[in-house]
Parts: C-alpha cells; structure tokens; sequence
C-alpha cells in the first residue's frame, strides 16, 4: 500500500487516529491478551453475541439487511460466496463499505471477511483470480512446495481484494471414491501426505496474512453423499478417525492452526446417534478441545445445508445447539432479520442460561484474541481501494502454476506404447469432452481433429441422445482423445466400448472414475480444468515432457 494510502486508511477507518486516547478500544496499544479481556468487559451481551455471527449475503453488494446487521449487531465477520465475487472491483467495493461499517462502531472491531478460495474446483471468488491445478494436482506432485506457494499466491490475491479467512485447505483424506463433493478438493487418500500437504498450505496462506482454516472437521472424505443436501453418515470408528481422517488436524494444531470449520456429518459408531458432528459436544469439546487440545476458533460450515437439519429441531434452534455445543461462531449463508427468531432464540438463551452465557463469552474471547492476532498488526487489516486492484493473477503466479500444472500430470496407463500420441498422415482424430477448453486446448495440438461436445449437467447420469449421439460420431474416426470429468462423461465413453480404434482418455478433477475403464490403453490424469492443467495435459500426450506425477489415491470401483 502506498504512503498516501495508509494515510486514508487510518483517516477513513481509524477516526481521530493522533489522539491515542480516543482510539476504539480494538486499537489501543496494549497486548493483544490483555485488550481481548478489557473487551469482553466493556462490550454488552449483545456486542458479544454479534461476534459469533457470520453472515452472508445474497446479492453483489452488501443488501441494507446485511448493513444493519454490522451496525446494530456488531458481527464478527462476512461470508463471501460465489454469487458476491464475480466482479472484483464490486466485492472490493463491497469489502471496503463493509469494513467502515465494522471500524465505526462503538469498539471498532474488524470484520473476518471469509470465502472458500481452495483453489481448482472450489473457487468462490471469481473474475479474474487465479483457476489453480488443485489440491489433488499437488498431491500428484507431491511436493510440500507446491502446497506453500498454491497457498501464499492464492492468499495474495484474495488479500488484496480485503479477504482476510480463507475456509482452506480442505484436508478430507480421500478414501471414498463415491466422495463425489470432495474429489479433486482433497490432497490424497494417504493420511500422511495431506498432512504434511495441508500444513505447508496453510504456512503458505498465513505469509500472504490470511487465516486458514481447516475443513471439513472431522472429514468428509469417506463420506458418499453432500452435506449440502443431506447429512451423510460415515461407519468409521473413533479409532480408524484418529488414525486417518484426524491425522491432519493432528498435525495442523501441532502448527497452531487458527480455526477449523465443522462438518455436517453423521458419525453413530462413535457417538452412538446420528447428530452431525456440527451440533457434538463430543466431536467440538472431549475430541477437539481435549484430546487434540484445538485452541483457535471452531465454525460451522453453512447451516443452512441440509446436512445440519438434525433431531425435528426449528432453524433457530438448530443455531443454539450448534453454539451450545462448542462452535465459535455459526455461519449463515443468507442474512436473516435483525431481530428475527434466530436472533431472538440465540439471545434468549445467553440471557436465561448461565452455563450458554459463559460458553459464548469463551466463544467471543477467541474471536477477539484471533482477531487482534491476525488484523491489528501493521498491515494486517487492508481496506482495498477498487481503483487500484491489479496484478490479478500476477505474471509470477501464472508461471507458478503452469510449472505445477506440469509437475502433477499422471500417466495412468499406456499399452502398447499409444503415447505419446503423433497422428498418422490420414489418422482422423476425434476431440470428445464437456468443456470447451479441452476442445479449444486440444484443437491447438491437433489442429485437423474433429469435436463432440456434450453438457456436464447432468453430473451424476448421462442423456441417452448423448450417449447415442457419440456412438454415431466415434464411427468416422480412428482414434479418440476423450476428457473424463464425472459420472456423466463416464457413462457416454463406456458407451463405445465396443470402438475398434484407438481411445485416449485424459482425465480431469477426481481420477477415480479410470478404474472403470481397463479396456482404455491410454489414460492421463490432470486434476483441474484450469487452462494450466490443459495445456500441461496435451503437452505430456504429444511427446513434449515425460509425465511427472503419481496417482494421490488408489483407484477401486
């Protein structure tokens, strides 16, 4: 930030900034443990229960709803979805007008501003930020470098934009290959190697000044089925969870990770009922606090996912029994009313019950202590100014993650040495695939190859017309490079397989879907549709660079 920047900073969002005496108590100079407490002692049980909101909001700017929340509740931070970040000079804009609201009031105490930014699949702030290989390219790389910098040139640009919590990594640990909504988002099904993966991320986030946080706690890959749609239930037992799905978080506390983010999954071999481990005291207090001796911030993934609905319980009391059992802050993917029964229910119970009061005074503490830790020191919070935002993505990064597109390229099988593969003469060669950047990216390769295209949408079946429309077309060609991405392209390619030419597949995102096609001879695997991973992928299939990669999971149907 420039000189003169600072200076409108401190000027528009630090009032009478010369006057040590009349700074908000959040900006008194003072140690951080010692202003968290002075705080919670000056702030109402309203100003303390706002803390552990976070709240999101359903259009490209903040709504007037969302703006009274900041000014009368006093929340503690901003969900940023897919749907507010298409435009980054608007969420710029939208980030700067937020963050004014939160330095005006009373304490001035600063938004978390969070988003999902995980990089490949997950990707909540849009427009021009960076389209990544993805957690499962590096796992293929295998190398902790590639986690760090993925992570500091991903923080980078979303810092800059006045995003200062990124809900990543994801660390599930990959072992269910019908884990459709993890797939690629994971590192590897090997426990060890998203640990290791998942720390240098995170350190890697933390240089950019972003706070990590971990999910989904604790661990969505053995899971079939979307907590967005229903709450999956997971037979694993409490020790096979400590061994596997927990090994990351082991190692991510070790490393003073400063918050986790709860899933909404069903455990009932470990705590003898199907309440999601969102709402567990078991899984949010014994486990996490106790045995893993977790000292950040706990917070739920939305609650309004179907996943968390649990028990016959009301919305509002779903929001008390996840606060009661030990999250730190509830998150709320849509802004409810300022005083509706959310709110209402929440408050009634810190002012009746002595036990939930005290369980959100210790909520409102960490916070506080995360948040004096992470955005009062010199740099920390930055306000964007949309005028100025460039450099995203940065010519370096572009160069980075090219380089570990190429480094994560798999060569998953080539019988009778069909790769690399040069085209004959009076070879006809057809381009089959869902994206238009495949075709796009392959027709560049394989300037005189044909195209069949068909929607990703369905993603779980294919159409019939598709499936017959591509047995049509395969007929006037001799070999076929065809992109497997999901359940749908899987069904239309085994729709060929009684094809007597030559079948290439180039896999992308989750590689689990190759098990099922032993009769392919060749097969690569990239794991993001990123133009990066593309032309990485055609690169190792024309005989450019011998592939580098080795499969993150094992592959069973």
């Amino acid at each position: 930030m420039r000189p003169r920047c600072v200076a409108f900073f401190l000027l528009l969002f630090v009032p009478h900034v010369l006057c040590a005496q009349e700074l908000p108590l959040f900006w008194k100079d003072a140690p951080d443990g010692q202003i968290a407490g002075e705080l919670l002692a000056a702030m109402s049980g309203e100003e303390i229960l706002g803390q552990v909101f976070l709240v999101g909001y359903q259009s490209e700017r903040p709504t007037p709803q969302l703006m009274a929340w900041l000014r009368q509740r006093n929340i503690g931070g901003v969900k940023i979805f897919g749907w507010n970040a298409e435009n980054l000079s608007t969420l710029a804009d939208s980030v700067a007008l937020m963050q004014k609201s939160a330095y005006g009031t009373k304490h001035g105490i600063p938004l978390f501003v969070a988003t999902d930014q995980e990089g490949g699949w997950v990707r909540h702030i849009k427009g021009d930020a960076s389209v990544t290989p993805g957690n499962l390219a590096i796992g293929a790389s295998g190398r902790p470098y590639d986690a760090y910098m993925s992570g500091f040139y991903i923080g980078r640009e979303i810092r800059a934009l006045g995003v200062n919590m990124n809900f990543a990594p994801a660390v599930d640990v990959y072992t269910n290959p019908l884990a459709h909504v993890i797939g690629p988002r994971a590192f590897s099904s090997d426990p060890r190697l998203v640990g290791a993966l998942s720390v240098a991320f995170y350190k890697g986030l933390a240089r950019a000044g972003i706070i990590s946080t971990a999910k989904h706690y604790p661990g969505h890959g053995g899971a079939e089925g979307d907590s967005h749609g229903r709450m999956p239930e997971i037979t694993a037992s409490l020790d096979t969870l400590w061994d596997r799905d927990l090994l990351p978080y082991r190692l991510l506390i070790a490393e003073g990770i400063p918050a986790i983010l709860s899933g909404h999954l069903s455990f009932p071999s470990v705590t003898g009922d199907k309440r999601p481990a969102s709402l567990s005291p078991f899984f949010a207090g014994e486990l996490l606090r106790g045995r893993l001796g977790f000292q950040g911030i706990l917070i739920t993934d939305d609650l309004y996912m179907s996943g968390a609905r649990w028990g016959g319980l009301s919305f509002a009391e779903i929001c008390v029994e996840a606060l009661a059992a030990g999250n730190d802050m509830i998150m709320l993917s849509q802004t409810p009313g300022v005083n509706d029964s959310i709110w209402q229910a929440v408050f009634r119970r810190y002012q009746d019950d002595g036990v939930f009061r005290s369980r959100i005074r210790e909520a409102a503490g960490r916070v506080l202590r995360i948040k004096l830790k992470y955005l009062k020191n010199p740099g920390g919070v930055f306000t964007p100014n949309a005028g100025e935002i460039s450099g995203i993505p940065s010519a370096e990064s572009r160069e980075f993650f090219l380089d570990q597109a190429a480094r994560s390229i798999t060569l998953v099988r080539n019988e009778n040495g069909a790769l690399p593969f040069v085209p004959a003469e009076n070879e006809k060669v057809l381009l089959a695939g869902q994206h238009r950047a495949f075709l796009n990216y392959g027709r560049r390769r394989y300037p005189r190859a044909g195209e069949f295209f068909f929607p990703y949408e369905p993603f779980y079946f294919s159409n019939a017309e598709d499936r017959a429309a591509f047995r049509r077309a395969a007929q006037g060609y001799d070999t076929i490079i065809f992109c497997l991405s999901n359940p749908n392209s899987l069904e239309v390619l085994k729709a060929i397989r009684d094809f007597k030419g030559r079948v290439i597949v180039f896999s992308i995102l989750t590689p689990v879907y190759l098990a099922e096609l032993s009769w392919v001879e060749a097969a690569i695997a990239a794991y993001s549709w990123s133009a990066e991973s593309f032309k990485a992928g055609f690169a190792v299939l024309r005989g450019d660079y011998a592939a580098e990669g080795v499969l993150p999971i094992k592959l069973r149907e």
